[in-house]
């Protein structure tokens, strides 16, 4: 008989927040919110004691990245504008992002968990899924907890976590991976929550129906309008109704995520499908007036895409737009070409391409760039791509914004 299935979701403690209260211990227990520039980051002042800026001294475009539990009770969240937040919780600290001081962190809690339990599917920077099926198996409970063993190896995961890193984390236990990202979310911060096939109608039935991942704010709002708020009454849907509003495979996915059912296993590796990077402007953008400064952040939003290639060995069939103009209008534009390409002139190129085909009369807010077709560096064709022979690739710091007619 195989072992009974355990999945762990573990996900850190306010991640970023918890890596920068490492670094100023003074601001434990405080609100903080992580999202600044670098124009806000800690100066001594007269006394030498570090000055902090604060969220009422803030203006701009920017939005949380995370904040501390402290400023969440304010309302303040991930994703919200720090101008919005700044009208909640205007004292609240602001930091600005280090994301090389997370990735140090995160690079550091998964190999403390790989040390106990090494098959775990990274999720990102502060969220694994590990499967523990074997191990617990070989961990005995005892008379009145038979699943003391699973939970004291779910312990000895956090305890060390914590000694490698000094940040808190919290696990859900359960016999998926749908309820363990559930499970996980449930006692935070430093919790460690096990649900059974058996706890399904008291502990999860009456969460929201959003509580569920995959259903996010629009299926959410849809359901609400339906009169469907929790998981229990997501449950109690009938198949064949969820499949006429929500489609067949999404409505069938719904019925069989409320009663927690998810036969999904923890992939223990995964190709990149595509690598992004974007940047949203503090100010609002004309491609003409501001033509030589979107010159520059088009080439940076390449270069960090050519870096990211050339570090996982990867080529790219596919550079892709993206703009966001102002009242929001999102525009995308992909070149696809004849064989991969990783250098940062190709890419420039193949971005200016994708530009020549979009309407640039109105000014713009956000821009990123994307890389899609990935494939090993020793598959890569020889000889240029069709799309950027018969002249060399425009110089890297070429203007490429000139309004012209949509393609």
């Amino acid at each position: 008989m195989s072992a009974p299935r355990w999945i762990a979701h573990l996900d850190m403690d306010a991640f970023y927040a918890s890596v920068e209260l490492l670094r100023y211990p003074e601001l434990k227990g405080q609100p903080v919110v992580i999202g600044g520039r670098r124009e806000h980051q800690p100066r001594p002042g007269a006394d030498g004691r570090l000055q902090f800026a604060r969220l009422r001294d803030y203006t701009g475009r920017g939005v949380i990245t995370t904040a501390t539990y402290a400023a969440r009770a304010y309302g303040v969240r991930s994703g919200l504008g720090l101008m919005k937040a700044a009208a909640l919780a205007p004292d609240c600290v602001l930091l600005p992002v280090d994301f090389e001081a997370y990735r140090a962190a995160s690079r550091a809690f998964k190999a403390a968990v790989r040390e106990i339990a090494p098959v775990i599917e990274d999720r990102g920077i502060d969220e694994i899924y590990i499967d523990l099926s074997e191990l617990a198996a070989q961990r005995e409970g005892v008379a009145h907890d038979p699943l003391g063993g699973l939970k004291q190896l779910a312990q000895d995961i956090k305890n060390n976590v914590r000694a490698a890193t000094r940040l808190s984390c919290s696990i859900g236990l359960a016999p998926n991976k749908l309820l363990a990202k559930i499970a996980s979310d449930l006692d935070k911060p430093d919790g460690l929550t096990l649900i059974r096939p058996e706890d399904l109608t008291l502990r999860i039935w009456p969460l929201p129906a959003r509580a569920i991942n995959g259903v996010g704010p629009k299926a959410a709002q849809r359901l609400e309008d339906l009169g469907v708020q929790t998981i229990g009454e997501l449950a109690a849907c009938d198949p064949a109704w969820l499949v006429q509003r929500f489609g067949k495979a999404y409505g069938l996915w719904l019925h069989q995520s409320a009663h927690g059912l998810d036969e999904r296993p923890v992939q223990t590796h995964s190709e990149a499908v595509s690598i992004s990077h974007e940047t949203t402007f503090e100010r609002d953008l004309h491609a003409v007036r501001d033509k030589a400064e979107l010159g520059r952040i088009l080439t940076a939003l390449c270069e960090a895409l050519a870096r990211d290639l050339a570090r996982k060995g990867l080529v790219a069939r596919t550079i892709g737009i993206k703009l966001r103009f102002e009242g929001f209008k999102t525009v995308t534009r992909d070149q696809t070409l004849a064989r991969g390409v990783q250098e940062l002139a190709e890419i420039r190129h193949a971005a200016g391409l994708c530009l020549k085909r979009v309407d640039l009369s109105l000014r713009l807010r956000l821009m990123g760039v994307r890389a899609a077709g990935l494939a090993p560096v020793s598959s890569r064709a020889t000889g240029p791509s069709p799309e950027l022979r018969g002249a060399a690739p425009k110089p890297v710091t070429a203007p490429l914004f000139e309004p012209t007619n949509p393609g």
